[in-house]
């Protein structure tokens, strides 16, 4: 279900899904996934570090992951980023029940990047504007 942000929320995201439902000052909580987590979700996790009101952490679903998924993961996340489909697929075979209670939003940036590659930065910039007003 797509929802509309208020503006007094803060933020200027369209497509806002648990986050709206949470109160205005408490901090928000992402989770990027990708197969590795060595980088594409791990570049999310560092550029949005240190950004007022959000919390951010990535996770893998390959075994060997530098940090590999887990329920306590997911269940800790407002939000889960996945970089593909196949992501999201892994994990609702190893965590069914607790994917159903996930707020889940796949970004479609396949692993054609290095950590920290300006492209994949670029990508993910223009990903998630939709949910985060980026400071200047």
């Amino acid at each position: 279900k797509m929802l509309a942000c208020p503006s007094a929320y803060g933020h200027t995201c369209r497509n806002c899904f648990k986050t709206m439902r949470q109160p205005q000052n408490k901090t928000k909580k992402w989770l990027f996934v990708c197969s590795r987590n060595k980088r594409r979700s791990l570049t999310a996790e560092k550029i949005l570090s240190g950004i007022d009101g959000l919390e951010v952490r990535s996770a893998g679903t390959q075994p060997g992951a530098r940090v590999p998924l887990s329920e306590g993961l997911i269940g800790w996340a407002d939000i889960v980023f996945w970089m593909e489909t196949s992501h999201l697929n892994r994990a609702k075979l190893r965590f069914p029940q607790k994917m159903k209670e996930t707020e889940n939003v796949i970004l479609h940036i396949p692993d054609d990047f290095e950590f920290m590659q300006i492209e994949l930065i670029e990508e993910l910039r223009a990903k998630l504007e939709d949910y985060i007003e980026w400071p200047d």
